[in-house]
């Protein structure tokens, strides 16, 4: 069982480079606590209290290695671990895109996170926003896609949100 945390502490603390997709609906960040050598365990802690807190119903890890999932259950948060598959990614993209879309339509908040908050989590997300039909023009969703994160996408992101329409369509 976890340590009662009191004051403060008890509501955690925001997760790295935590930043919305779709505001009040869907986030994404860093692995909680870290990664690497930045990785701390307490951090962990307060970052999975904080998406608990701020009432996320599912965190999804695309991390491939199931590390620290167990975490989220010592903390009362439902996790899925969907670690991203590159060897078969339209595969992948399809089946993770139509969770995503099932988990929000039902009213669930929902957090993604890999290792960083970097270009395959990113595209990965603005992949989902052209999936979804959020933005029906591929060069508007990577624009979108850019100015949500403050980042601008490698090739291989910009790739995954022009073929996304396409696994749509193909549903």
């Amino acid at each position: 069982m976890p340590p009662k945390l009191r004051g403060k502490w008890a509501l955690g603390i925001t997760p790295r480079h935590f930043t919305w997709i779709l505001k009040d609906k869907l986030a994404i960040c860093e692995r909680p606590g870290g990664y690497g050598d930045n990785h701390r365990r307490v951090r962990r802690q307060e970052e999975i209290i904080w998406i608990r807190e701020n009432g996320f119903n599912y965190a999804i890890s695309i991390i491939q290695a199931p590390h620290n999932l167990h975490n989220y259950e010592e903390l009362n948060l439902p996790y899925r671990h969907r670690p991203f598959q590159g060897d078969d990614r339209n595969r992948w993209l399809k089946a993770f895109y139509t969770e995503l879309d099932d988990l929000l339509k039902h009213g669930n908040k929902v957090l993604v996170h890999g290792e960083e908050l970097g270009d395959r989590l990113v595209g990965i997300m603005g992949g989902y926003i052209r999936w979804a039909g959020l933005v029906d023009d591929t060069t508007k969703a990577i624009e979108v896609t850019e100015r949500l994160t403050g980042r601008q996408l490698d090739p291989w992101a910009r790739d995954v949100i022009m073929v996304a329409a396409q696994l749509h369509e193909s549903s």
